[in-house]
């Protein structure tokens, strides 16, 4: 019979594999630092030593199966000119639900920025009429090339952005941290913000987009080139036409369209 050891030894093995996957990966697609550093002391030798005796003691719990890395860029529904890229950390907990952590980075260094649910389509159809509102449609990031999953071989990354068309999200904002259309802030301030996605061409900062090609190595039209055969999967979403008057000179995007 296998033991409480046992099985403790086990899962330390297999984070330490993802942790080695991780490194792989992030040395592959690029890294991305955070562009602000919280204010504070630096680090004393008891709270490292602490800091040492629960990485050898303690597991990682939850956290240890967040090894889904996409990497999108939101504007905030209620004052859409305020936009960042955000670093997910999902765990896939079922075929129709996945939660990520959101971060403005992909190194150890990286701050904690929000939150994000997905759901598939089933499960948004079954959301009352109220809190549809709270969710975004992903068809558009997908089929644009906006959302990607850096560092994994491109028919893999393409399978998973196919599982994820006509999927939606919702998304809150705890930080801003980034140099984006908004100054940064050095810590979590204000009340969170709801975040959403674009839905047109035109609408998402093209400097923003440029950034994270450069920092991760990755074109995003060239993704958009590759992906245009899931275009046919697309259903008609709801808020695809959320922020449409706030963006009154973007343009239609092929296959993205609002839900009659």
């Amino acid at each position: 019979m296998e033991t409480a050891h046992a099985r403790h030894a086990a899962r330390k093995a297999a984070s330490g594999l993802v942790v080695i996957a991780a490194v792989l990966i992030t040395a592959c697609g690029g890294a991305t630092a955070p562009a602000v550093a919280p204010p504070g002391d630096d680090k004393q030798p008891r709270t490292e030593a602490l800091e040492a005796g629960a990485a050898l003691l303690q597991d990682n719990g939850p956290l240890a199966r967040h090894d889904i890395h996409l990497v999108g860029f939101h504007p905030m529904k209620d004052e859409p000119s305020h936009q960042m890229e955000a670093h997910h950390f999902c765990r896939q907990v079922n075929e129709d639900f996945a939660q990520c952590a959101l971060f403005d980075g992909n190194t150890a260094q990286a701050n904690l920025t929000g939150v994000e649910y997905i759901v598939s389509e089933k499960v948004f159809a079954q959301l009352p009429a109220e809190e549809r509102q709270y969710w975004h449609p992903h068809n558009a990031e997908i089929l644009t090339g906006q959302l990607i999953a850096p560092g994994i071989p491109a028919p893999a990354e393409h399978a998973l952005m196919k599982s994820k068309m006509n999927s939606y999200g919702k998304t809150w904002h705890t930080w801003h941290s980034r140099m984006g259309t908004q100054p940064a802030d050095a810590l979590p301030l204000g009340p969170a913000m709801l975040a959403w996605s674009f839905n047109r061409d035109g609408e998402v900062q093209p400097a923003l987009v440029e950034a994270r090609d450069r920092n991760l190595g990755v074109s995003t039209k060239d993704i958009r080139r590759q992906r245009q055969d899931l275009v046919p999967l697309a259903h008609p979403q709801v808020g695809v036409d959320a922020l449409r008057e706030r963006f009154p000179n973007a343009t239609p995007i092929p296959g993205v369209t609002e839900q009659p």
